[in-house]
């Protein structure tokens, strides 16, 4: 399998064309001045000793050369190469409430928009742990199992959003629940869950949830995304204009606040520690600093593709046809002239 890992160089290939006309123009320019000095055929065999095929096979080179050296600044990578990778560290499950609520705009641009960021840089924090992502509202899902490639967690994490759950409500309880079930289940260490939400839960029973949890070796921080005052919560059409807020069945507009004291609670059961979102996000680091206290394990060996470079070849390959180009004269030795008139 080949893939380009600077495709923006390819773009360059235009200069072969280009050259190929500005390489025609000139022949053509030489041919036209070489016409006003007298008779051609007279002209071409007082120069009989420049050789044209000579002069468009060094243009050739020149050409090829520049091709292949395009295609080496792109950087082609083919194959796949497996390799073994082990590491020292915990699991860590982020679950993250992607409810309507995460949409009021307490937070700028908004909470859910504030939780993917914040999740986006806890895992450029991780060093060898596994990280895994949970998406919830009404009902819970494993949006990313428990990985090693922090690149393949954070493409999951682009895709979250308000629509990725058609079940309305925030179920804080079953999200713990579900996270319980992820880890694996022989061990009653070394596993980390990180609930971002606003608090608000509508059902599941989430003190109970995370006393099971407990049970089970989980360490639960909980991080909560708002305003304890309340917002109204925003909705938006297909073209992403503002239609209005959220109401009840009364017509009255719906308000979402942070639930501090549940957060609080879910995290001392389980000896974790509840922090609220700030705008510097230093609780990211504070939370890390924990965890990296934690006892840690050898985790699973993760095999995964790699591409290997190849670009070092065709570079190579266009100086060798450049080097070639330079060592062939114009002009033809002189038993060849010779040659040609008997």
């Amino acid at each position: 399998m080949l893939r380009f890992d600077n495709l923006i160089y390819l773009h360059l290939l235009w200069l072969i064309p280009i050259l190929i006309f500005f390489y025609i123009l000139v022949f053509r320019w030489k041919r036209k001045s070489l016409e006003k000095f007298g008779n051609l055929e007279l002209i071409q065999k007082l120069t009989s000793s420049i050789s044209r095929k000579r002069q468009i096979l060094k243009v050739a080179l020149i050409l090829f050369a520049l091709f292949f050296m395009i295609f080496s600044f792109a950087k082609p990578q083919i194959g796949t190469k497996l390799e073994e990778v082990k590491r020292e560290g915990v699991d860590i499950l982020v679950a993250m409430d992607v409810s309507l609520s995460m949409k009021a705009e307490d937070i700028k641009p908004n909470r859910l928009e504030k939780a993917k960021h914040m999740v986006n840089n806890i895992i450029d924090l991780l060093e060898g742990d596994r990280v895994g992502l949970i998406a919830f509202a009404g009902i819970p899902f494993v949006q990313c199992p428990l990985t090693l490639d922090y690149g393949a967690a954070k493409m999951f994490l682009d895709i979250m959003d308000s629509d990725l759950i058609p079940t309305p409500g925030t179920a804080i309880g079953d999200a713990i629940l579900l996270a319980a079930k992820t880890f694996e289940q022989r061990e009653r260490k070394h596993k980390v869950l990180m609930l971002i939400t606003d608090g608000e839960d509508h059902g599941g029973e989430p003190l109970k949830a995370a006393e099971i949890a407990e049970k089970e070796g989980v360490v639960i921080y909980t991080v909560g995304i708002g305003s304890v005052q309340g917002v109204p919560i925003p909705l938006y059409n297909d073209a992403g204009r503002n239609v209005g807020f959220k109401k009840d069945r009364e017509d009255q507009v719906v308000t979402s606040k942070l639930d501090e004291i549940t957060l609080e609670k879910i995290a001392l059961q389980t000896g974790g520690k509840y922090y609220r979102a700030t705008g510097g996000e230093s609780e990211l680091k504070k939370i890390y600093e924990e965890i990296s206290k934690m006892e840690k394990k050898e985790l699973a060996s993760l095999k995964f593709s790699q591409y290997e470079d190849r670009f070092q070849y065709l570079l190579i390959f266009s100086i060798i046809l450049l080097i070639i180009e330079v060592l062939i004269p114009e002009r033809k030795k002189v038993k060849e002239e010779w040659r040609g008139r008997f």
